[in-house]
């Protein structure tokens, strides 16, 4: 077995709250330098050795994910103001090709942007928006060519097919013209902190250096963003921190206009609207923890003229509305399932769409057009691949247009999923969703796979997975434990993890895990553990909570050193989630932070093998986090477990760019646990 790379030690001291921390390994923050990047490809290059005798089965892996994707594929058609777009993807391409075609789906092919070409001579290269002006003559797109989302914006001229000398740099991807057809919208983040912070407006051919601020956030925790009304009357200035909203409009049609406000910011108070037919609707949360639906006339915006028009229900989450002319169409929670209910504005039809899997994931999906009665909508569940429907909402008639391809003779009748509810310490049920293979093993225990996330109120719902079935062919089970600080649940759920409840979102994922084990499903010896960003924090808080449980874990861009950073307010995202983690400042959040931080509670004991990745310029979670981790742990740990790192030295938190090339890193996790299994 290869040695690992040692990192060197340099004191450094925090002193907060009468505590004096010591931090080895704080040297490793900095990006620039020759001994942190040496520090990264020793880690890279261990691990390359470390895993050599499964190169040749990651080139299996890959190509086994790969050979289930149709590469010449494509999306659904969307029509709107006169033209059908889709994106498609060509055999032996990595990205995409933006399409339409002018009025009939039988008409002749025009490309408005091809990624593959921006992409050539690139490591990197992400475009994260388009958006066409109402009159369709010219295109606005961001791409990032580093990783970090932070993007650059050019123009295309789409009747000359040239482009326009304009160009914004260093922005975010929060891109939206106005209804002139000549001016666009976007916000610019903070150098340093990368939060969005100001809306400008760009009048095409006129200097970059001359746009005019149209608003800028002072508050730090809160997140500036441009949105246009389904309707297309209004332009939307949306105002987010973690617990309230504030949303500000203008006249669509007159870009220079002056900002009117819906509603003063209030603590805890959080809103977003729509608008259609001279009313704004509101969805928010006042005196509804699981929101409701209310609105106002156009002209009378603020709060004590919104009148409800779908009342509160403790029992219903109410995530999302879609407008259309003669329908309002609602996304609800209950019980920690999505329901799709549709609803005639004359209240004359009111019925919810029917899903029969036991746990499955739906949701209104595009519908750009307004004047219809054809609802898009998606489905998918652990067995059953992506699905675009249609249905006609006064008919019900409903059409499958596309489901995700599964190249190889997929069969989904060999699967089957299951949901289950583990008990948390407190006697709170905790829902399961669970698949394996039909001819699996199951009830005598094998090889299981629990993913987990649990935070900002994000919902993971059950997803489909074609590279999944390379763990469920060789006899693996996958799980899902849908633990609070996510709101599957309901609100409650989110609250019930988060700040000083956070605690319960790594007991829960305990309990799922020993819920699995106490019913035979699988044992500590076959237990593996996978999650990603704050699901990273999850993985190594549990694993100093409960080493013994797991045999083997994955933490990808993990949040690990959670008091450092949120006490670091020039780092992206640290004043904003002061109401998600706590201010460490004060020292009530301080101590309990410091409780759970996965890096400030490494001990000398025994650790599950763990894969560790991250990227060099992840904006979310900086790479120095995980290193700082691994180190310690190198440090401390007493097993021989593997203790594994991969740096993406061109990359940032969403990993590498591309259709093909995240599937070597999933590879390469993949092979790692079918090997720690001995499924290789």
């Amino acid at each position: 077995m290869p040695q690992p790379p040692k990192a060197s030690q340099h004191p450094h001291t925090h002193e907060i709250h009468g505590h004096r921390r010591e931090d080895p390994y704080y040297w490793l923050r900095n990006r620039e330098s020759e001994e942190v990047k040496n520090y990264l490809e020793a880690e890279n290059a261990f691990l390359d050795e470390a895993m050599a005798d499964t190169r040749q089965f990651q080139e299996q892996l890959f190509q086994e994910m790969r050979d289930r994707i149709k590469e010449e594929d494509q999306s659904v058609p969307y029509f709107l103001m006169g033209y059908w777009y889709y994106h498609r993807f060509k055999e032996g391409k990595e990205y995409p090709f933006f399409c339409r075609k002018k009025e009939s789906l039988e008409g002749e092919e025009e490309i408005i942007l091809n990624v593959n070409e921006l992409a050539e001579g690139k490591d990197f290269c992400q475009v994260g928006a388009i958006s066409i002006t109402l009159d369709q003559r010219k295109l606005a797109y961001a791409v990032d060519f580093v990783g970090r989302r932070i993007y650059d914006v050019y123009f295309k001229d789409l009747e000359t097919g040239e482009l326009y000398p304009d160009q914004i740099t260093g922005i975010t991807a929060n891109i939206v013209w106005a209804n002139d057809n000549q001016t666009l919208f976007y916000a610019r983040q903070d150098e340093e902190t990368l939060r969005p912070y100001q809306v400008l407006r760009h009048q095409l051919g006129t200097q970059v250096e001359d746009d005019v601020m149209v608003y800028e956030e002072k508050d730090e925790t809160f997140r500036a963003g441009v949105a246009r009304t389904k309707s297309r009357e209004f332009l939307l200035i949306e105002l987010e921190s973690t617990v309230s909203s504030e949303v500000h409009f203008l006249d669509a049609n007159r870009p220079a206009s002056e900002l009117r406000l819906i509603q003063e910011r209030q603590r805890d108070l959080e809103y977003e609207v729509d608008h259609f037919d001279g009313h704004f609707y509101i969805l928010n949360n006042y005196e509804a923890k699981n929101f409701r639906l209310m609105r106002t006339p156009e002209d009378k915006p603020s709060m004590e003229n919104w009148v409800d028009f779908i009342p509160y229900r403790e029992d219903t989450l109410l995530e999302g509305f879609e407008l259309f002319r003669d329908y309002l169409v609602l996304d609800e929670r209950r019980n920690g399932l999505n329901h799709i209910r549709v609803m005639r504005w004359d209240r004359g039809v009111d019925y919810y769409l029917e899903f029969n899997d036991p746990t499955y994931s739906a949701g209104v999906g595009f519908n750009p057009e307004i004047d219809t009665q054809e609802l898009r909508y998606q489905y998918t569940s652990l067995t059953t691949p992506n699905s675009t429907y249609q249905i006609n909402l006064a008919t019900r008639e409903t059409q499958l247009l596309k489901q995700q391809p599964v190249l190889g003779g997929f069969d989904a009748n060999l699967y089957t999923s299951e949901r289950h509810f583990a008990t948390a310490p407190d006697g709170t049920k905790v829902p399961i969703s669970l698949v394996y293979k039909r001819d699996a093993p199951i009830h005598t225990g094998v090889p299981l796979l629990l993913y987990g996330y649990g935070s900002y109120g994000i919902s993971i719902d059950p997803f489909f997975s074609s590279s999944r079935l390379s763990l469920l062919d060789r006899g693996f089970a996958f799980a899902i434990s849908h633990i609070r600080g996510g709101s599957e649940m309901g609100r409650h759920w989110y609250e019930d993890g988060r700040q000083m409840n956070k605690m319960n979102t790594f007991t829960d994922f305990i309990a799922c895990a020993d819920y699995l084990v106490g019913k035979g499903y699988t044992s500590p010896d076959q237990l593996y553990a996978m999650g990603g960003s704050a699901g990273g924090l999850l993985m190594g808080a549990v694993m100093n909570m409960r080493p013994d449980l797991f045999h083997g874990m994955i933490a990808d861009v993990p949040f690990v050193d959670v008091v450092t950073t949120m006490l670091d307010a020039s780092i992206p995202l640290t004043t904003g989630e002061y109401d998600e983690w706590g201010n460490p400042n004060d020292p009530k959040f301080y101590e309990y932070i410091l409780s759970y931080s996965p890096y400030d509670n490494v001990e000398a004991k025994a650790y599950p093998h763990l894969l560790v990745n991250t990227g060099l310029h992840d904006s979310q979670v900086q790479y120095w986090e995980p290193a700082k981790w691994v180190a310690r742990l190198r440090e401390l740990k007493t097993d021989e477990n593997l203790l594994l790192m991969h740096t993406d030295m061109s990359a940032g938190h969403g990993g590498a760019s591309g259709r093909f090339q995240p599937l070597k890193d999933l590879a390469r996790d993949y092979a790692f646990l079918l090997s720690l299994a001995g499924k290789v």
